[in-house]
């Protein structure tokens, strides 16, 4: 505990509810019959009676129970609190004694009352209906209001009435709270809102919390006058204990949503809270609770009572989104939840299960659009050069036909417009398509960072440069520790020619994870345009390493070997790359880049025709390292072809 904490313990007896607690003795009785309670538990319960309705973080009571100890802190805090709610006979799903704050610590609901040395409090037992009167009530404080012990229970026991008298005071200022437009309230424009702890004790459930909030971040994103973590940057945070001003000031936010999620059965129970940083003020808190199938209008809810509580003007359309009360099947919105877990991951095998997922949301709900969403969504990483589970000619004509189910479900999904603008880019060459798409996709949800990301992404390979760069920044505020938008927007200054600022990226890409392949590779392109070839050969070959072998990191490694001189090396690795050069577009194209490092135009023009007709991702004509083919016509007449600007529009302004 806080020095100023242990100053104020008091000692004596606590009575809550049914309950007294002697803390001298070290006892916890019911109805007069002493409750067994070992050692540590009472002391954990004794620290919560004694800073009611007030955090205690669980680095105080491992400072007070456990001291400099830190072997399995967690597992034995966790257990004591378990003890003390049998003892209570309290639950962690629906808490009426001991609530769970979310990577913080706990804090005790119920009324408590200092019981004087003759065994009385003044007030009728609480059985009876009545309320004891609680200690800091004004009898209470006359009372032995000259003595220090009676100083510091006036100052640390919560003040307030007992029974129906406190709800309807709680529900008052709800109300209140909720509805007041009180000038000198603080002004939030930013939040986020950290991963949802799940109070179910098993991780093979956090799919549950973690999809609450995702679907929280959504909603809130939908907001314009607000500024919305991503959901890759949140999540960074899940069962880290730091303070909140800290997360805060890393994430640059005003503000952070917290809380807890519960399931039991078909039942949700979802509790969150609104905290002002740095002063850590509590602003907001309420509990919400239905059946699965409502859950949408749940997290609805949620969101709404935020937007009313910091007072920002809503469009009428971010409004009426977050009004919407739709219900949905259990056993597909479960589904599609699992879905999305998998498909956050980022990984091969992720992507896998989680088109398996989507698909049985799917058989579930055969119109359930948000899973056709996701399914969309997995096929098209599926078939990007940095996963290749699929080939682009399987992947994205099956993204598209699922992205256009979405929409035809749900005009207003801003998911599903964004994977078929994606589609449109990488696959279709749809330009003019795409854009529209991704425009309409930042209308339905302006926090939505990978909209933002991507869309900025078009614009580079558009020859937009300087609005392609902003946007990926915009991107990065909304999303501050995705190492690929930071790593993209790296490969954005390279491409516009800003290879310093374009190295001061990568590098901090790689602070955030040195083991993050794809920034090697961001930093060696960079590197070899400055002509620091030694220092791009290793950056790529570390690529390489990592990634395990990535075909576009080999063919770069290739490129850095032939313009530095060293010829019999990127020959190796380009007949092993024709070796191995099956059906995969990105390698027709991947081939053309080491025959450019080579000097042999012939060859290089050769393999992007064969690139041109699988269909490949062109954004990898738009690298500096493809400049020595940029005055050769049938170059020219490709990016023509493929509907890209020519060279003259490709001159940095």
């Amino acid at each position: 505990m806080s020095a100023t904490r242990q100053a104020s313990e008091p000692s004596g007896r606590l009575r809550f509810g049914v309950f007294e607690v002697d803390l001298r003795a070290g006892e916890l009785t019911k109805r007069g019959r002493r409750v067994s309670l070992q050692q540590q538990p009472f002391q954990v319960l004794a620290a919560l009676l004694e800073n009611p309705r007030e955090l205690v973080t669980r680095e105080e009571l491992q400072k007070r129970l456990w001291g400099d100890t830190v072997v399995d802190f967690d597992h034995g805090l966790n257990k004591a609190i378990n003890k003390v709610r049998e003892a209570l006979g309290d639950s962690a799903d629906n808490p009426r004694f001991v609530e769970t704050v979310a990577r913080r610590g706990y804090r005790f609901l119920a009324d408590v009352t200092s019981i004087d040395e003759r065994g009385m409090d003044g007030g009728p037992d609480p059985e009876f209906g009545r309320a004891a009167t609680p200690a800091g009530s004004p009898r209470a404080e006359t009372a032995d209001a000259t003595t220090p012990a009676g100083r510091s229970r006036r100052t640390r026991l919560w003040l307030g009435l007992g029974g129906f008298g406190s709800l309807l005071a709680l529900a008052a200022s709800l109300t209140w709270v909720l509805h007041s437009q009180n000038p000198s309230s603080p002004k939030i424009r930013s939040l986020a809102v950290l991963p949802m702890e799940s109070l179910s004790g098993d991780t093979s459930q956090d799919y549950f919390a973690d999809g609450m909030t995702d679907a929280l971040i959504a909603d809130l994103g939908q907001i314009s006058a607000l500024r919305v973590i991503s959901r890759t940057s949140a999540m960074t945070y899940k069962r880290v204990r730091k303070p909140l001003p800290e997360i805060a000031r890393e994430l640059n936010v005003d503000a952070v949503v917290e809380g807890t999620v519960s399931r039991s059965g078909e039942r949700v129970r979802i509790t969150a809270r609104l905290i002002e940083l740095p002063r850590e003020n509590q602003l907001w808190a309420q509990s919400y609770e239905g059946d699965l199938q409502d859950t949408i209008a749940l997290q609805n809810n949620v969101a709404r009572a935020i937007a009313q509580q910091i007072q920002v003007t809503l469009e009428p359309q971010e409004e009426a989104a977050l009004k919407k009360s739709k219900t949905v099947n259990a056993e597909a919105y479960e589904a599609y939840l699992r879905g999305r877990y998998f498909w956050n991951k980022r990984t091969r095998d992720g992507l896998v299960r989680a088109t398996d997922y989507f698909t049985r949301s799917i058989d579930a709900d055969p119109d359930y659009a948000a899973a056709y969403s996701g399914l969309a969504d997995s096929y098209a990483l599926s078939g990007d050069w940095e996963y290749g589970i699929l080939s682009p000619q399987d992947a994205f004509p099956r993204a598209k036909a699922a992205a256009t189910r979405a929409l035809n479900l749900d005009d207003n999904l801003s998911e599903a417009h964004t994977s078929l603008a994606f589609i449109q880019d990488l696959y279709d060459w749809a330009w003019t398509s795409a854009e529209k798409e991704y425009k309409r996709a930042l209308a339905l949800n302006p926090g939505y960072a990978t909209a933002h990301h991507w869309y900025g992404w078009h614009l580079i390979v558009m020859g937009r440069n300087s609005e392609g760069i902003a946007e990926l920044k915009r991107a990065a505020s909304l999303d501050p520790l995705s190492l690929i938008i930071s790593a993209d927007l790296a490969d954005a200054l390279c491409i516009d020619h800003r290879y310093d600022e374009s190295m001061q990226e990568s590098h901090k890409t790689l602070e955030m994870d040195s083991r993050f392949g794809v920034a090697h590779y961001q930093l060696g392109q960079a590197l070899e345009q400055k002509h620091g070839h030694a220092e791009a050969i290793e950056a790529f070959r570390r690529a390489i390493e990592l990634s395990g072998g990535n075909t576009t990191f080999e063919s770069n490694l290739a490129n850095a070997y032939a313009v530095s001189g060293q010829r019999e090396e990127a020959i190796k690795i380009v007949k092993d790359l024709e070796n191995r050069q099956g059906q995969d577009s990105s390698t027709d194209a991947s081939i053309a880049l080491v025959y450019v490092g080579l000097g042999d135009h012939d060859r290089a023009m050769s393999w992007l025709d064969k690139a041109y007709r699988a269909r490949f991702n062109p954004s990898i004509l738009m690298r500096p390292a493809f400049d020595p083919l940029r005055s050769d016509p049938r170059f020219q007449d490709l990016l023509h072809r493929i509907g890209l600007p020519s060279r003259d529009a490709l001159v940095r302004r």
